[in-house]
């Protein structure tokens, strides 16, 4: 845990930059999606294990004792872990991908909805003293991107497959109003993981939680939602599944 933290005054990258970065990460996990089986496995793995050591950068940057510290790391592998575990486990050959790419796809509608929202209508702060630019008209942008997103994503699977969902794809069932709903929660979810690693930086005294995307920060900075809609769907699937056994 030597690596050194981006500093806290460090000027963001071009616009440029920022693009090719962009188009590099989602071709690479679109072409991952497309493949499912290993290759998927692989690049969450990764992901994950990148995630979880800026995790550990940053708590270790602020956890000043022996006993927090281990609370943190231990505490950091199980939210990490358990998210990785339940995006692998939703792309298992039962659910078809499709509650992974639900997943993704709400969490990409909502920082496009919150992004848009915010920057149209402005607004009160939500929390100005961890993370200045998020407003509340944001928040309710990127609820209504992540149900519209969800609900698009459903019915180009179904268009795709001649308006048959699979046998294995249980969650293409949800209606749109159900579908709507969900995506409301699910960025309600990723907002609050966006504060939770912003606050971590800033307790931290950092920018970024690390360099390794240009324009972009670390991973960290772009997994921060869908690492805690995974943990918190991760929760909800071994509850269901401990009340129903």
């Amino acid at each position: 845990m030597t690596d050194k933290i981006v500093p806290l005054l460090k000027p963001r990258s071009d616009l440029g930059v920022r693009t090719l970065s962009s188009v590099a990460m989602m071709s690479v996990a679109i072409g991952a999606i497309w493949l499912g089986g290993y290759a998927f496995m692989a690049l969450i793995l990764l992901v994950g294990l990148g995630v979880y050591w800026e995790f550990a950068k940053l708590a270790l940057a602020f956890a000043r004792n022996m006993s927090a510290r281990i609370i943190w790391l231990v505490g950091g592998l199980l939210y990490v872990g358990l998210a990785c575990f339940t995006l692998l486990l939703f792309s298992a050959p039962f659910f078809g991908m499709t509650p992974t790419i639900m997943l993704i796809a709400g969490v990409i509608g909502t920082d496009v909805g919150a992004y848009f929202a915010g920057r149209t209508f402005g607004g009160p702060r939500i929390a100005p003293r961890i993370s200045p630019s998020k407003t509340w008209s944001g928040l309710l942008g990127g609820m209504v991107g992540a149900g519209l997103m969800m609900i698009a994503i459903q019915a180009a699977i179904y268009a795709f497959r001649g308006g048959n969902a699979g046998d294995g794809d249980v969650y293409l069932t949800y209606g749109w109003q159900r579908l709507a709903l969900t995506g409301a929660a699910l960025a309600i979810v990723a907002q609050i993981g966006d504060f939770f690693e912003s606050w971590m930086k800033r307790r931290a005294g950092v920018k970024d939680s690390g360099g390794l995307i240009p324009g972009h920060g670390g991973l960290f900075d772009r997994t921060d939602g869908l690492i805690a809609v995974a943990f918190v769907a991760g929760l909800i699937t071994i509850s269901q599944s401990v009340m129903g056994s």
